[in-house]
């Protein structure tokens, strides 16, 4: 199916169709969402600009690709969305923390799953671990485009057109978003690697 045969059969209303082209985008939608907003709310972000871009789809002009306009949808939805969630106060935020156990995140899920051993000793995983957290803590810390950048072209491989298209900047800006936040996160590794620290 071409993609003016898949937006003339989401604007016909083909249930089938639907489904499909949701799940295709669904971890691309997903991981902008929660790059932008947080994983709690990423799959409300989704769901909003899921609804959001089928009511749009009539006045889509195809001037873009499909799923550029959509993520553009989910980027706006996320910031929209991240702004509102700031302005609010989370009454899970404000519960005493005895009634909390920090072992399992909202959807009672570990927030840190038992380690696979794979033939490395105790302190190699540790070490990677302790990596892998100090990366998530200065990832999260990027400012917003060159995280979004960064997470989009090397965790999902989207393409400098893509990026472009979705973030609304030019090449020239997509290469010194991704230079600069490949550069933070190169000094984070060398620092830790130097020193054990973050």
């Amino acid at each position: 199916m071409t993609e003016n045969e898949l937006v003339d059969a989401l604007l016909s209303g083909n249930e089938s169709v639907f489904k499909a082209v949701f799940n295709q985008h669904y971890s691309l939608m997903y991981s902008l969402a929660q790059s932008i907003a947080g994983s709690s709310i990423a799959d409300e972000v989704i769901q909003e600009a899921w609804v959001s871009a089928i009511k749009a789809l009539p006045r889509f002009e195809r001037r873009a690709s499909f799923k550029s306009w959509l993520l553009r949808i989910v980027v706006n939805e996320a910031k929209s969305r991240l702004r509102k969630e700031s302005r609010q106060v989370s009454l899970e935020a404000m519960q005493d923390d005895w009634t909390a156990d920090i072992r399992f995140d909202q959807k009672s899920h570990w927030i840190h799953p038992v380690s696979q051993w794979d033939g490395d000793t105790p302190e190699e995983l540790l070490s990677a671990r302790q990596l892998e957290n100090c990366l998530d803590k200065h990832l999260q810390q990027l400012p917003e485009n060159q995280k979004v950048a960064l997470k989009m072209r090397d965790g999902s491989g989207l393409s400098m057109e893509e990026l472009c298209n979705i973030l609304e900047v030019n090449h020239s800006n997509i290469r010194v978003l991704l230079h600069r936040a490949r550069d933070k996160m190169l000094q984070v590794i060398d620092h830790f690697q130097q020193t054990g620290e973050c």
